[in-house]
């Protein structure tokens, strides 16, 4: 069993990724009541499940008497390899693209008791059921046939994973570039609020003073009052070109990622998130 050829492993990977887009996008389509295209890629492909369907399948050949087993060791290489890869994405793109911290028994959000246990069950569904009519179907294919499928196939994937992982680069950078805006903005808020407050105590005072004529300290405040005021404004035309930027395939990589976070760029995150939720309805 699973004596395969390169080309064969390939399909099963496709294959699985597809089952696994499939499975994702209905789980998260019923949970929020709309269409969701779950995933990181643009193609109806979840490379996480087609990776972890392979590795099931090769954890589970030394132990395939003992369903126990299976279902242990397909729960552990697959949670492992949930966790690498949450882990990994959120360095590159400092995105958590799933998250799991409001679940019980959780570790950082990257993956959590019910999950692994899901994942040993769907070792065993795999093993026990799917992989049979999936291995004829892929068997039955001519090799020639097969080979130049797969290869078409990879292609797109490669060409689309290039594509997704420039995009949430590019989206990471927004997010840094809205997040330093947001703190500029906030505190430039505040100083222009003290300044006010100061300017109308110096105006009470110099009432009571009988003044006349308004200090070279007012006129310097005034001046930089303005100033700060016109930064704001710099400030506002800045955050929206950068809104202006976020595209097509932004708006797919979060939307069909609903449950993703970012503890990096926490209040920008949000807000984009929002503003794409409002353009949808």
């Amino acid at each position: 069993m699973y004596e395969y050829t390169w080309y064969q492993w390939l399909s099963f990977f496709y294959i699985y990724c597809f089952f696994g887009w499939i499975f994702e996008s209905s789980y998260v389509s019923a949970k929020t009541h709309r269409l969701v295209n779950r995933g990181f890629l643009r193609l109806p492909l979840l490379p996480l499940y087609g990776t972890g369907a392979v590795m099931m399948l090769w954890v589970s050949l030394p132990i395939q008497s003992n369903l126990i087993m299976v279902f242990a060791a397909g729960m552990a290489a697959a949670t492992l390899l949930e966790y690498v890869t949450g882990w990994a994405m959120e360095r590159l793109f400092k995105v958590k693209y799933w998250d799991y911290s409001q679940k019980p028994w959780n570790i950082k959000g990257y993956i959590c008791l019910s999950s692994s246990i899901a994942w040993g069950f769907l070792t065993l569904l795999l093993t026990e059921i799917l992989h049979h009519p999936v291995e004829q179907f892929v068997l039955s294919f001519p090799p020639l046939a097969e080979v130049w499928a797969v290869c078409l196939v990879t292609l797109c994937f490669t060409l689309d994973t290039a594509q997704s992982v420039r995009t949430a680069l590019d989206l990471a950078r927004i997010l840094e570039s809205m997040t330093r805006i947001r703190g500029e903005w906030d505190e430039l808020q505040v100083q222009i609020a003290l300044l006010k407050a100061e300017a109308k105590d110096e105006a009470a005072a110099r009432l009571l003073q009988l003044q006349a004529n308004a200090s070279e300290a007012a006129v310097r405040q005034k001046i930089h009052l303005e100033q700060m005021t016109g930064r704001v404004g710099e400030l506002y035309e800045k955050r929206r070109e950068l809104l202006s930027r976020v595209g097509s395939r932004h708006r797919n990589l979060l939307l069909g990622n609903p449950s993703a976070t970012s503890f990096h760029f926490g209040q920008a995150f949000l807000e984009l998130k929002h503003l794409l939720d409002e353009k949808r309805k």
